[in-house]
């Protein structure tokens, strides 16, 4: 096989190396580096399948390797950062400690974990299931992960203090990660981000979709994530609504 059909794969490892370093960084509480790492994953990620169509190197083997490196950079990574700001908040906050009374508690960091187990759910139904060719159903594992990566970074940036309140409940991490885990199995369609076509008519929702995202992370920063994920979710909703009543 030519280098040129090795390309796509190659944009691949270099998603799940981007995963791998993003692992330590976050095993060891440095959310930023994380952050940024897991980033470049999803970068690269957003390439691999275009290029594979590019050079005509589409395969069932690089379909795997695209799932495998997804579920390190935007699978373990999201559930590992979970898990660590769930044990800070009972190391560092009093109110949080365990006691000899309340150690069973020890257990709820790992509850962040269940984003690793449903983003590995969800990365292996798409790969069996024909309906998301196109499009998704359910969220998008690399959107997943974005949505909880920027947690950390939100909490540390932002300065009202009520929303700092609210990012390190563990009853609200609690939660969130279980409205992750659903919202990755959801049976609700959304559209694909990936650029198959350089032509505006085929694109037009996903430039839209990136345009409107870029000017909410001008003003609002990492806050603006968390919105975007909610406004693809909305306007997938829209979509779908607009085109069943055109078919």
């Amino acid at each position: 096989m030519s280098f040129k059909k090795q390309i796509p794969n190659l944009i691949t490892f270099l998603n799940l190396i981007c995963g791998l370093l993003a692992l330590i960084h976050a095993f060891n509480g440095n959310y930023n580096e994380a952050f940024s790492l897991v980033c470049l994953g999803i970068f690269f990620d957003f390439w691999d399948g275009f290029f594979a169509r590019m050079f005509n190197a589409q395969s069932p083997l690089g379909v795997q390797l695209d799932s495998l490196a997804d579920m390190v950079t935007s699978g373990v990574v999201p559930g590992v950062v979970m898990y660590k700001m769930l044990s800070d908040i009972q190391e560092n906050q009093d109110i949080y400690n365990l006691t000899p009374e309340t150690f069973y508690m020890g257990a709820v960091p790992y509850i962040g974990f269940i984003i690793t187990v449903a983003s590995c759910f969800r990365l292996a139904k798409f790969n069996i299931d024909d309906r998301q060719t196109e499009s998704f159903i359910g969220l998008p594992t690399p959107a997943n992960a974005l949505l909880i990566m920027s947690i950390p970074m939100i909490l540390f940036a932002n300065q009202f203090e009520w929303l700092s309140d609210i990012l390190s409940n563990p009853y609200f991490l609690v939660g969130l990660s279980f409205l992750s885990a659903y919202l990755l199995n959801a049976e609700i369609p959304l559209f694909s981000l990936k650029v198959k076509y350089f032509s505006w008519e085929k694109n037009k929702l996903q430039v839209s979709f990136l345009a409107v995202s870029a000017i909410l992370l001008v003003f609002f920063q990492f806050l603006a994530i968390p919105m975007i994920i909610l406004f693809y979710v909305l306007l997938s909703v829209v979509n779908n609504t607009v085109l069943n009543k055109q078919s």
